[in-house]
Protein backbone atom coordinates (compact mmCIF):
# COMPACT_ATOMS: atom_id res chain seq x y z
CA UNK A 1 0.00 0.00 0.00
CA UNK A 2 1.43 3.41 -0.96
CA UNK A 3 1.66 6.51 1.19
CA UNK A 4 -1.26 8.27 -0.53
CA UNK A 5 -3.54 5.34 0.20
CA UNK A 6 -2.28 5.26 3.78
CA UNK A 7 -3.03 8.96 4.19
CA UNK A 8 -6.57 8.52 2.86
CA UNK A 9 -7.15 5.57 5.18
CA UNK A 10 -5.90 7.55 8.15
CA UNK A 11 -8.35 10.34 7.32
CA UNK A 12 -11.23 7.86 7.12
CA UNK A 13 -10.20 6.21 10.37
CA UNK A 14 -10.00 9.51 12.23
CA UNK A 15 -13.40 10.55 10.93
CA UNK A 16 -15.04 7.27 11.92
CA UNK A 17 -13.34 7.37 15.30
CA UNK A 18 -14.93 10.74 16.04
CA UNK A 19 -18.34 9.69 14.74
CA UNK A 20 -18.43 6.58 16.88
CA UNK A 21 -16.77 8.04 19.99
CA UNK A 22 -14.06 5.42 19.78
CA UNK A 23 -10.53 5.18 21.11
CA UNK A 24 -7.73 3.32 19.33
CA UNK A 25 -5.27 1.39 21.50
CA UNK A 26 -2.04 -0.06 20.11
CA UNK A 27 0.29 -2.43 21.89
CA UNK A 28 4.00 -1.63 21.92
CA UNK A 29 4.62 -4.51 19.49
CA UNK A 30 2.28 -3.26 16.76
CA UNK A 31 3.53 -1.94 13.41
CA UNK A 32 4.88 1.60 13.42
CA UNK A 33 2.00 3.03 11.37
CA UNK A 34 -0.49 1.49 13.80
CA UNK A 35 1.29 2.98 16.80
CA UNK A 36 1.34 6.36 15.06
CA UNK A 37 -2.44 6.46 14.56
CA UNK A 38 -3.32 5.22 18.04
CA UNK A 39 -4.65 7.40 20.84
CA UNK A 40 -2.60 5.38 23.32
CA UNK A 41 0.40 3.07 22.92
CA UNK A 42 1.51 0.82 25.73
CA UNK A 43 1.42 -2.63 27.31
CA UNK A 44 -1.76 -4.70 27.40
CA UNK A 45 -2.97 -3.98 30.92
CA UNK A 46 -1.96 -0.32 30.86
CA UNK A 47 -3.99 0.21 27.69
CA UNK A 48 -7.05 -1.53 29.13
CA UNK A 49 -6.90 0.56 32.28
CA UNK A 50 -6.52 3.73 30.22
CA UNK A 51 -9.64 2.85 28.22
CA UNK A 52 -11.48 2.03 31.44
CA UNK A 53 -11.01 5.63 32.59
CA UNK A 54 -12.28 7.16 29.35
CA UNK A 55 -15.88 8.06 28.52
CA UNK A 56 -15.65 6.55 25.02
CA UNK A 57 -18.29 4.13 23.77
CA UNK A 58 -15.99 1.97 21.68
CA UNK A 59 -12.47 0.53 22.02
CA UNK A 60 -10.49 -0.63 19.00
CA UNK A 61 -7.71 -2.78 20.44
CA UNK A 62 -4.78 -3.26 18.07
CA UNK A 63 -3.12 -6.22 19.70
CA UNK A 64 -4.10 -9.84 20.27
CA UNK A 65 -7.21 -11.55 21.61
CA UNK A 66 -6.37 -11.80 25.31
CA UNK A 67 -5.67 -8.04 25.38
CA UNK A 68 -9.04 -7.18 23.86
CA UNK A 69 -10.67 -9.59 26.30
CA UNK A 70 -9.00 -7.84 29.22
CA UNK A 71 -10.28 -4.49 27.94
CA UNK A 72 -13.80 -5.94 27.76
CA UNK A 73 -13.55 -7.38 31.28
CA UNK A 74 -12.54 -3.99 32.69
CA UNK A 75 -15.00 -2.03 30.49
CA UNK A 76 -18.01 -4.37 30.11
CA UNK A 77 -20.36 -1.59 28.98
CA UNK A 78 -18.14 -0.54 26.08
CA UNK A 79 -17.97 -2.12 22.65
CA UNK A 80 -14.51 -3.69 22.25
CA UNK A 81 -13.28 -4.50 18.75
CA UNK A 82 -10.32 -6.63 17.67
CA UNK A 83 -9.46 -5.58 14.08
CA UNK A 84 -8.06 -9.01 13.16
CA UNK A 85 -10.00 -11.88 14.70
CA UNK A 86 -7.17 -14.37 14.03
CA UNK A 87 -4.68 -12.30 16.06
CA UNK A 88 -4.08 -14.58 19.02
CA UNK A 89 -1.23 -15.13 21.45
CA UNK A 90 0.51 -18.52 21.07
CA UNK A 91 1.60 -18.47 24.71
CA UNK A 92 -1.92 -17.71 25.97
CA UNK A 93 -3.21 -20.58 23.86
CA UNK A 94 -0.75 -23.02 25.44
CA UNK A 95 -3.02 -23.52 28.45
CA UNK A 96 -6.77 -24.08 28.50
CA UNK A 97 -9.32 -23.85 31.29
CA UNK A 98 -9.56 -27.66 31.38
CA UNK A 99 -5.79 -28.08 31.69
CA UNK A 100 -5.67 -25.56 34.53
CA UNK A 101 -8.46 -27.39 36.35
CA UNK A 102 -6.41 -30.61 36.21
CA UNK A 103 -3.36 -28.86 37.67
CA UNK A 104 -5.47 -27.35 40.44
CA UNK A 105 -6.76 -30.82 41.31
CA UNK A 106 -3.15 -32.05 41.62
CA UNK A 107 -2.22 -29.21 43.99
CA UNK A 108 -5.44 -28.39 45.90
CA UNK A 109 -3.60 -26.35 48.54
CA UNK A 110 -1.91 -24.09 45.97
CA UNK A 111 -3.13 -20.73 44.66
CA UNK A 112 -3.11 -19.90 40.96
CA UNK A 113 -1.31 -16.80 39.73
CA UNK A 114 -1.97 -16.27 36.05
CA UNK A 115 -0.03 -13.90 33.86
CA UNK A 116 -2.26 -11.37 32.08
CA UNK A 117 -1.16 -13.14 28.89
CA UNK A 118 -3.96 -15.67 29.32
CA UNK A 119 -7.48 -16.08 27.98
CA UNK A 120 -10.51 -14.82 29.88
CA UNK A 121 -11.52 -18.42 30.64
CA UNK A 122 -8.14 -19.15 32.23
CA UNK A 123 -8.24 -15.92 34.22
CA UNK A 124 -11.65 -16.99 35.51
CA UNK A 125 -10.08 -20.18 36.92
CA UNK A 126 -7.28 -18.22 38.62
CA UNK A 127 -7.01 -16.72 42.08
CA UNK A 128 -5.23 -13.60 40.90
CA UNK A 129 -3.51 -12.23 37.79
CA UNK A 130 -0.14 -10.54 37.48
CA UNK A 131 1.92 -8.55 35.01
CA UNK A 132 5.60 -9.00 34.28
CA UNK A 133 6.32 -5.97 36.46
CA UNK A 134 4.29 -6.94 39.54
CA UNK A 135 4.51 -10.76 39.41
CA UNK A 136 6.85 -10.94 42.41
CA UNK A 137 4.65 -8.62 44.51
CA UNK A 138 1.59 -10.70 43.73
CA UNK A 139 3.36 -13.96 44.58
CA UNK A 140 4.78 -12.58 47.82
CA UNK A 141 1.45 -11.21 49.00
CA UNK A 142 -0.94 -13.99 48.07
CA UNK A 143 -1.95 -16.16 51.02
CA UNK A 144 -0.28 -19.42 49.99
CA UNK A 145 3.15 -21.04 50.14
CA UNK A 146 2.68 -23.01 46.93
CA UNK A 147 1.94 -21.11 43.75
CA UNK A 148 0.77 -22.52 40.43
CA UNK A 149 2.25 -19.98 38.04
CA UNK A 150 0.89 -19.97 34.49
CA UNK A 151 1.61 -20.01 31.61
CA UNK A 152 5.15 -18.65 31.18
CA UNK A 153 7.90 -20.87 32.57
CA UNK A 154 10.57 -18.19 32.11
CA UNK A 155 8.70 -15.55 34.10
CA UNK A 156 7.95 -18.21 36.73
CA UNK A 157 11.65 -19.05 36.95
CA UNK A 158 12.59 -15.40 37.25
CA UNK A 159 10.11 -14.82 40.08
CA UNK A 160 11.23 -17.99 41.90
CA UNK A 161 14.73 -16.51 42.33
CA UNK A 162 13.35 -13.82 44.66
CA UNK A 163 10.91 -15.77 46.84
CA UNK A 164 11.05 -18.68 49.26
CA UNK A 165 7.61 -19.81 48.16
CA UNK A 166 7.35 -22.90 46.00
CA UNK A 167 6.59 -21.98 42.40
CA UNK A 168 4.92 -24.68 40.32
CA UNK A 169 5.52 -23.51 36.72
CA UNK A 170 3.55 -24.40 33.65
CA UNK A 171 5.61 -25.26 30.58
CA UNK A 172 4.45 -22.36 28.42
CA UNK A 173 6.61 -19.70 26.83
CA UNK A 174 6.65 -16.72 24.46
CA UNK A 175 8.14 -17.98 21.22
CA UNK A 176 9.66 -14.56 20.49
CA UNK A 177 11.39 -14.01 23.83
CA UNK A 178 12.35 -17.67 24.12
CA UNK A 179 14.15 -17.39 20.78
CA UNK A 180 16.73 -15.01 22.25
CA UNK A 181 19.87 -16.89 23.31
CA UNK A 182 22.77 -15.98 25.54
CA UNK A 183 25.08 -15.99 22.53
CA UNK A 184 22.84 -13.39 20.84
CA UNK A 185 23.31 -11.05 23.80
CA UNK A 186 27.06 -11.60 23.80
CA UNK A 187 27.34 -10.91 20.06
CA UNK A 188 25.23 -7.76 20.35
CA UNK A 189 27.41 -6.58 23.23
CA UNK A 190 30.56 -7.17 21.15
CA UNK A 191 29.14 -4.94 18.41
CA UNK A 192 27.85 -2.33 20.87
CA UNK A 193 30.11 -2.60 23.93
CA UNK A 194 28.86 0.64 25.51
CA UNK A 195 25.17 -0.25 25.22
CA UNK A 196 22.92 -0.99 28.20
CA UNK A 197 21.20 -4.37 27.94
CA UNK A 198 17.47 -4.37 28.77
CA UNK A 199 15.63 -7.69 28.55
CA UNK A 200 12.12 -8.90 29.28
CA UNK A 201 11.57 -11.45 32.08
CA UNK A 202 9.92 -13.76 29.52
CA UNK A 203 13.45 -14.42 28.23
CA UNK A 204 15.48 -17.55 28.98
CA UNK A 205 17.48 -17.63 32.27
CA UNK A 206 20.77 -17.49 30.36
CA UNK A 207 19.67 -14.21 28.76
CA UNK A 208 18.45 -12.73 32.03
CA UNK A 209 21.84 -13.45 33.62
CA UNK A 210 23.56 -11.29 30.99
CA UNK A 211 21.22 -8.30 31.25
CA UNK A 212 21.86 -4.98 32.94
CA UNK A 213 18.15 -4.67 33.69
CA UNK A 214 15.29 -7.18 33.54
CA UNK A 215 12.03 -5.34 33.11
CA UNK A 216 8.68 -5.09 31.34
CA UNK A 217 8.15 -3.11 28.14
CA UNK A 218 6.94 -0.22 30.28
CA UNK A 219 10.08 -0.52 32.37
CA UNK A 220 12.24 -0.44 29.25
CA UNK A 221 10.58 2.79 28.17
CA UNK A 222 11.31 4.37 31.57
CA UNK A 223 14.91 3.16 31.68
CA UNK A 224 15.60 4.39 28.14
CA UNK A 225 14.22 7.80 29.03
CA UNK A 226 15.85 8.23 32.42
CA UNK A 227 19.29 6.68 32.00
CA UNK A 228 22.09 8.87 30.66
CA UNK A 229 23.25 6.06 28.38
CA UNK A 230 22.93 6.73 24.65
CA UNK A 231 22.84 3.15 23.38
CA UNK A 232 20.58 0.26 24.36
CA UNK A 233 20.28 -3.39 23.37
CA UNK A 234 16.60 -4.29 23.64
CA UNK A 235 15.68 -7.88 24.47
CA UNK A 236 12.05 -7.95 23.46
CA UNK A 237 9.84 -7.89 20.35
CA UNK A 238 11.22 -5.42 17.85
CA UNK A 239 8.04 -3.33 17.67
CA UNK A 240 9.00 -1.61 20.90
CA UNK A 241 12.02 -0.05 19.19
CA UNK A 242 9.73 2.12 17.03
CA UNK A 243 8.35 3.77 20.15
CA UNK A 244 11.73 3.99 21.86
CA UNK A 245 13.25 5.79 18.87
CA UNK A 246 10.26 8.08 18.54
CA UNK A 247 10.41 9.14 22.19
CA UNK A 248 14.22 9.23 22.42
CA UNK A 249 15.49 10.50 19.03
CA UNK A 250 18.91 11.32 20.45
CA UNK A 251 19.53 7.72 21.51
CA UNK A 252 20.20 4.47 19.63
CA UNK A 253 18.39 1.16 20.07
CA UNK A 254 19.42 -2.26 18.80
CA UNK A 255 17.76 -5.68 18.75
CA UNK A 256 19.52 -8.74 20.16
CA UNK A 257 19.48 -10.36 16.74
CA UNK A 258 17.20 -11.32 13.84
CA UNK A 259 13.68 -12.80 13.91
CA UNK A 260 12.45 -10.95 17.01
CA UNK A 261 9.00 -10.46 15.54
CA UNK A 262 5.63 -11.65 16.80
CA UNK A 263 3.73 -12.38 13.60
CA UNK A 264 0.34 -12.14 15.30
CA UNK A 265 1.17 -8.67 16.56
CA UNK A 266 1.96 -7.60 13.01
CA UNK A 267 -1.31 -8.84 11.46
CA UNK A 268 -3.22 -5.60 12.03
CA UNK A 269 -3.00 -3.01 9.25
CA UNK A 270 -4.61 0.37 8.69
CA UNK A 271 -7.33 -1.14 6.51
CA UNK A 272 -8.22 -3.56 9.29
CA UNK A 273 -8.75 -0.66 11.68
CA UNK A 274 -10.88 1.16 9.12
CA UNK A 275 -13.09 -1.88 8.47
CA UNK A 276 -13.30 -2.61 12.18
CA UNK A 277 -14.66 0.87 12.83
CA UNK A 278 -16.87 0.98 9.76
CA UNK A 279 -18.47 -2.45 10.23
CA UNK A 280 -17.91 -2.68 14.00
CA UNK A 281 -16.00 -5.94 13.65
CA UNK A 282 -14.88 -8.07 15.45
CA UNK A 283 -16.75 -7.62 18.73
CA UNK A 284 -15.45 -9.24 21.88
CA UNK A 285 -18.13 -11.19 23.73
CA UNK A 286 -17.49 -12.92 27.06
CA UNK A 287 -19.92 -15.04 29.06
CA UNK A 288 -21.21 -13.24 32.16
CA UNK A 289 -19.88 -15.79 34.66
CA UNK A 290 -16.46 -15.90 32.99
CA UNK A 291 -16.34 -12.10 32.91
CA UNK A 292 -17.28 -11.83 36.58
CA UNK A 293 -14.69 -14.36 37.77
CA UNK A 294 -11.94 -13.05 35.48
CA UNK A 295 -12.54 -9.51 36.73
CA UNK A 296 -12.13 -10.69 40.31
CA UNK A 297 -8.69 -12.10 39.41
CA UNK A 298 -7.74 -8.85 37.66
CA UNK A 299 -9.04 -6.67 40.48
CA UNK A 300 -6.97 -8.69 42.94
CA UNK A 301 -3.89 -7.77 40.97
CA UNK A 302 -4.56 -4.06 40.55
CA UNK A 303 -3.57 -3.21 44.14
CA UNK A 304 -0.02 -4.25 43.24
CA UNK A 305 0.32 -2.01 40.17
Amino acid sequence: MNKNNDARLVEKILRLKEEKNAVILAHNYQRGEIQDIADFVGDSLGLSREAQRLSCKMIVFCGVLFMAETAKILSPDKVVLLPRKEAGCPMADMITREELKKIKAEYPEAKVVSYVNTTAEVKAESDVCCTSSNALKVVQNIDAERIIFIPDRNLAGYVSKFTKKEIIPYNGYCYVHNRIRGEDIKKAKEVHPDAVILVHPECRPEVIELADEVTSTGGMIKFAKNLKAKKFIIGTEEGLIHRLKKENPEKEFFTTGPALMCHNMKLTGLEDIYLSLKEERYKIEIEDEVQKRAKRALDGMLKYI
